[in-house]
């Protein structure tokens, strides 16, 4: 045997269930227990430890002897399974100690009525990012080791077997490689988890904890993740307000960006969130549950390497309590405001570092498309829409800075491509929704278009965009260029006025240029759309609404563009003595209050030629203003 080094890990537990346990490991890491306990050894980086049980034993005595199990894999966690022996059968009590994350749970199940004669005792099995605990007939609970924080990332079945295929209903010992040995029959079986299974599990169960554990557990074991999001966006189409505990769009976008570049590097579940929860509080049918803290293994070495290096980066995040080393987007989000603020206020701060954060939205955008060839069916990235390009590269530049912290020696490079998959994921996994939303509902291109009425499917597609806007907006998400115009197009189609401004005037609905000057050019001048017109040129930014009113040849419009100029022109007018003679004849009209008013506008304009000259306004003065307000005053007076 090779030079072994000695690791003290202490397995103290307050109802002192296990001691001092003493691991030997050679150059492969395989284990060896030092105790008072029957040990059985393999290289796949845990052991199987049972009190006095072998396979010749009598069956009908196996539930009166405890079980322990110690499972490892390759994320540098360690997992002690410990069943003792069952006093009843109407409820059994186990514990699995998370060493990797400082805190253990007990969990007791209740059984209801049993069948007297069963005698098969509890298993555990190791599969990968789950340990299984297994009662034949009776229970299947699925155990999330990686994120075991919250209850509802595990999944709790009754009377189900179903999950696991092939699982035979005899004794079993787990091995690597997700390997079971039969110790009935002497077989070898590889425990895969039923993907079919699972995902009918999904559409069919009635409980939020089921859906969520479900949902991460597809996620995470899934092959071919494609096909998988496929299938799980098709069951949040139809069940898009049936969870009540969590938002289903919200937790998908998170858990699938998280799965697809998880494998990539070890310490991503410190530093990318896995769920869009921090707590949950509902009780799980049938289970009751004790945490409480354990004792960190105390590892004594010179160096680490391999497994125990991940253990210790485990161990050592847990001792200095690092929870922020999470992601969030509150920098972004904060950082974002101030941009647009400074844009309103037509500031703007250097224009390298602006250019900078549009280039990262490039860099996202292109390699989204790289990576999905097939023609989209949605109007999507068909602008420039800069201020979802504004929050995508913001995002960029910050989670990149993000894991440069925190990920030492991975090379920058495959930070920075790590950092592109992933903000692309989000807005591709955002994208899928809405294009198998746009393909069940069978739109097209024409509902673009504002002269026509809205049909069924355009109100269930706009439903679904506004639950996408819900979901983002909560976790400061961005949103590919295009959406906020189609989202608004279709609900100026599907909502009453009074709603469609109640949805505006609340941020549901942001009129972009592009919607807006599409409905201008599209929608009559009729009074039913004359009143939308004109309720939404008020709600517009000064300069984007100038800009629209232009294109809108009414007297509203004339109004507005009236309006503006004044303004312009009287907010630094200081009055001067006038004559109080007044030349009538330059006036089309004889009203001597307007015919002052625009006298005063007309001087402001020849003393200050130059300085009211600005783009687009060319055409506007206070000839244009004196026809606006007669146009105004004739049809306010019905003549």
């Amino acid at each position: 045997m090779s030079e072994q080094r000695l690791y003290y890990i202490d397995l103290k537990k307050s109802r002192s269930v296990l001691k001092c346990i003493q691991f030997y490991a050679d150059e492969h890491f395989s284990l060896m227990f030092e105790a008072s306990l029957d040990v059985s050894l393999s290289d796949s980086g845990f052991k199987l430890v049972n009190f006095g049980y072998d396979d010749l034993q009598d069956q009908e005595k196996l539930s009166k002897h405890p079980t322990l199990c110690v499972f490892t894999n390759h994320t540098g966690s360690l997992c002690v399974c410990y069943c003792p022996n069952f006093d009843s059968w109407e409820q059994i009590t186990y514990s699995v100690l998370y060493f990797h994350k400082g805190h253990g749970k007990t969990f007791t199940a209740t059984l209801g009525r049993v069948d007297s004669r069963v005698t098969k005792g509890i298993t555990f099995l190791s599969l990968d990012y789950y340990v299984a605990v297994y009662l034949p007939g009776h229970f299947f609970h699925l155990l999330n080791i990686q994120h075991p924080d919250l209850i509802c990332h595990s999944l709790f079945l009754t009377g189900n077997s179903e999950v696991i295929d092939m699982l035979p209903h005899s004794p079993l010992q787990s091995l690597s490689g997700s390997l079971v040995l039969d110790w009935g029959s002497g077989k070898l079986y590889r425990a895969l988890l039923n993907q079919s299974y699972l995902l009918e599990f999904l559409w069919n169960t009635r409980l939020d904890c089921e859906k969520l554990a479900l949902l991460h557990c597809v996620l995470s074991c899934g092959r071919d993740p494609r096909r998988l999001e496929a299938k799980i966006i098709q069951w949040i189409s139809e069940n898009i307000s049936a969870c009540h505990s969590f938002d289903l769009i919200q937790e998908f976008i998170i858990a699938s960006s998280y799965w697809s570049i998880y494998p990539e590097t070890s310490n991503m579940d410190k530093l990318l969130p896995y769920s869009s929860l921090l707590t949950w509080d509902t009780e799980i049918p049938g289970i009751t549950l004790v945490t409480e803290e354990i004792p960190l293994p105390l590892m004594k070495v010179h160096s680490f390497k391999g497994y125990w290096e991940k253990l210790n980066s485990n161990l050592e995040y847990v001792k200095y309590s690092k929870p922020h080393l999470h992601y969030n987007n509150s920098v972004v989000r904060r950082e974002w405001h101030s941009l647009i603020s400074e844009e309103k206020k037509g500031k703007r701060r250097s224009t390298v570092y602006v250019r900078n954060i549009l280039d990262n939205a490039i860099k996202v955008i292109s390699n989204l498309e790289a990576r999905n060839l097939e023609p989209r069916l949605t109007p999507l990235f068909q602008e420039e829409d800069n201020h979802q390009r504004l929050l995508m590269g913001l995002m960029v530049s910050e989670l990149k800075d993000h894991l440069l912290r925190h990920l030492q020696g991975v090379e920058k490079k495959k930070i920075e491509q790590m950092v592109l998959d992933y903000v692309s994921k989000l807005l591709d996994l955002i994208c899928q929704i809405l294009e198998a939303s746009w393909r069940k509902h069978n739109l097209h291109p024409w509902v673009l278009h504002f002269n026509r009425r809205a049909s069924a499917a355009e109100f269930a597609v706009f439903h679904i965009m506004t639950r996408i806007l819900e979901a983002t907006n909560s976790l400061f998400l961005p949103l590919p260029p295009g959406f906020h115009t189609l989202h608004t197009i279709l609900g100026v189609h599907c909502l009453p006025l009074h709603n469609l401004l109640h949805y505006i005037d609340n941020g549901v609905l942001l009129l972009t240029e592009t919607a807006v000057t599409r409905l201008m050019k599209d929608l009559d001048n009729t009074e039913k759309n004359e009143k939308v017109k004109f309720s939404i040129i008020v709600r517009l930014p000064p300069l984007t609404g100038q800009k629209i009113c232009r294109l809108w040849d009414h007297p509203v419009s004339s109004n507005i563009i009236s309006r503006n100029h004044v303004k312009q022109l009287l907010q630094n007018y200081n009055k001067q003595p006038r004559s109080p003679m007044m030349d009538k004849s330059s006036f089309s009209v004889e009203f001597l209050p307007l015919n002052y008013f625009i006298e005063i506008l007309t001087d402001i304009e020849s003393s200050n030629p130059a300085l009211y000259a600005f783009e687009g306004r060319d055409n506007v003065d206070a000839k244009f203003v004196e026809e606006a307000a007669l146009k105004h005053t004739t049809m306010l007076l019905g003549l």
